[in-house]
């Protein structure tokens, strides 16, 4: 089976380099699945699940936004930060959430407003990858596709 480049990069390190089958990443206007031998493409990313397949492994990353890019022999992630499942602090996670909900609640402007929603959707994105992967433990792709 063909194999496609995924680099996953924020400012502090590379998160990942390695040969996958399938990404999958939130697109602005949903997820996007990449394929090897893909058309060229650059989009902006949102707050989300980025999903990748090798073999028969599936993995998860939280990424807080960024820039995909798909070249002939590559996928680059370009995120504004990047947890993998299992680095992911589930209390500190929820702590994160209450305080979103508190500003939601407290918010003045609207640049307040979407700051607080924004915070919001990355603390649940966390909290939903975290909780999965200590209820399920590593994801198989014959459970689910992505």
């Amino acid at each position: 089976m063909a194999t496609i480049r995924l680099e996953v990069v924020t400012a502090e390190k590379v998160v990942l380099s390695q040969e996958v089958d399938v990404v999958v990443a939130p697109g602005m206007e949903g997820e996007l699945g990449i394929l090897p031998h893909h058309t060229p493409l650059m989009t902006m990313l949102q707050p989300g699940i980025l999903r990748y397949r090798k073999e028969n492994k599936e993995e998860e990353l939280v990424v807080t936004g960024g820039f995909l890019e798909v070249r002939p022999d590559k996928v680059v992630v370009l995120a504004d930060a990047c947890e993998r499942a299992e680095e992911i602090d589930i209390a500190r996670a929820e702590a994160a959430r209450r305080r979103a909900e508190e500003r939601l609640k407290a918010a003045g402007t609207d640049m307040d407003l979407a700051r607080a929603e924004a915070a919001l959707r990355r603390s649940l994105v966390r909290l939903r990858v975290g909780q999965r992967r200590r209820r399920e433990g590593p994801r198989s792709s014959s459970s689910s596709a992505p």
